[in-house]
């Protein structure tokens, strides 16, 4: 069965983002892909349903669809909690995320479209989304360590007859990960992520930004659309608007490949006819073959490259913390669990090559542990280095 793809189409607030994720769904649907749109509010295209399965993910109804189907476990395993129904459940800040979530796994699971196309909202929902599941899965780690799962195991053996708390969160816990085992967000060659952004003097910035936040996540840019950018008219203040608009394009130009320009519509649009019209479906991208990043020996010393474009020194923070590396920057952390050759190592630095461009990499260094190492390696040549907690790039 043939990979679903996914496009995520997100940019600030009111630069367009869900028109071109909607104009998206319709242009690929009319060219004969099984098409869903998926997305955390109504469309507004009165005949895009007839079109297109539009799959609208609202927080509380899918808070209290996992609310119902693990309530049982968890009173059984708390006798004395009286658990509320699912009617009665109030939903926590970030339900919108873990909603659209569970459903973009619904969709990959049951293989009932050939593309997904994914409109979370403005470019903050967006980027929370693509780290939830890294998120998760750490929380997961935490609560639910490899050793603690074997011991529940056995116990659970052990005592057949009984439902313990501990099997009940750890039986959630692995639903949780099957959960996301079904979503690529931080793929690049199954996800692409595309920009839509207004056409101001903080276009280039908020491209930057995003595009450094993603790359802690292990995402990227894969093309951008400057929309509703006005006609030229009369005047001074047409002139000084056109001027803006041209600037703007051309920085976003400068940054990425490729840019679409969408021009601003006299009215909203209301039906797929609109959409058409309007000219505001994404361009058809390459997804990029990408192969995990893996370290590379110099000199007696391994590199980890961890790929960060536009992000500047002195803006990156890097710490090590038992078997993961840690990276920090543009307002996102992702916790990148180490192989099995960098965990018997000690982070002995690590700085940015190219910084402030789109080719810019954190460069990890990574020495063997001698306390980790077999002394006849040792003495083969790898060289130690003193342990470092952690580094600034």
């Amino acid at each position: 069965m043939r990979a679903v793809q996914v496009l995520l189409v997100t940019g600030p607030g009111g630069a367009g983002s869900s028109t071109v994720a909607a104009a998206t769904a319709a242009r690929l649907a009319a060219a004969g892909s099984r098409c869903v749109l998926l997305t955390g509010q109504p469309a507004g295209i009165a005949d895009l349903p007839d079109r297109v399965t539009v799959d609208v993910a609202a927080p509380q109804p899918a808070l209290e669809e996992l609310w119902a189907r693990h309530a049982g476990q968890l009173s059984g395993a708390l006798p004395l909690l009286t658990v509320p129904p699912a009617t009665s459940v109030v939903a926590l800040p970030g339900v919108a995320e873990f909603a659209l979530l569970t459903a973009l796994a619904g969709h990959l699971r049951s293989g009932d479209a050939d593309v997904v196309v994914l409109d979370p909202g403005p470019t903050a929902a967006a980027t929370a989304l693509v780290g939830l599941p890294g998120a998760l899965r750490w929380w997961l780690a935490q609560a639910a360590p490899t050793r603690l799962r074997v011991l529940a195991t056995l116990r659970a053996a052990a005592t057949a007859d009984r439902t313990g708390v501990t099997a009940g969160l750890l039986a959630g816990a692995a639903a949780t990960e099957e959960l996301l085992d079904a979503v690529p967000l931080a793929d690049p060659a199954r996800t692409a992520v595309h920009l839509v952004l207004r056409p101001d003097a903080a276009a280039a910035d908020h491209l930057q930004h995003t595009a450094t936040a993603l790359g802690v996540l292990g995402q990227r840019v894969a093309s951008a659309t400057v929309a509703r950018l006005l006609p030229a008219g009369p005047g001074e203040w047409w002139q000084q608007r056109a001027a803006e608009q041209e600037q703007a394009v051309r920085a976003v130009r400068a940054l990425v490949d490729p840019v679409q320009e969408v021009a601003e519509a006299a009215v909203a649009p209301v039906t797929i006819a609109d959409l058409f019209a309007l000219d505001a479906a994404l361009p058809g991208t390459a997804r990029p073959s990408l192969a995990p990043a893996a370290p590379r020996r110099v000199d007696g010393e391994w590199l980890l490259d961890v790929p960060l474009p536009f992000a500047r020194r002195g803006e990156v923070e890097l710490t090590r913390w038992a078997d993961d590396l840690v990276v920090t920057a543009a307002g996102a952390r992702r916790s990148l669990g180490l192989d099995a050759l960098l965990r018997r190592c000690t982070v002995s630095g690590g700085s940015l090559t190219e910084p402030g461009t789109a080719r810019a990499v954190l460069e990890v260094r990574f020495v063997p542990d001698p306390e980790q190492w077999p002394a006849g390696l040792l003495a083969a040549g790898v060289a130690a280095g003193a342990p470092a907690e952690g580094s600034g790039a």
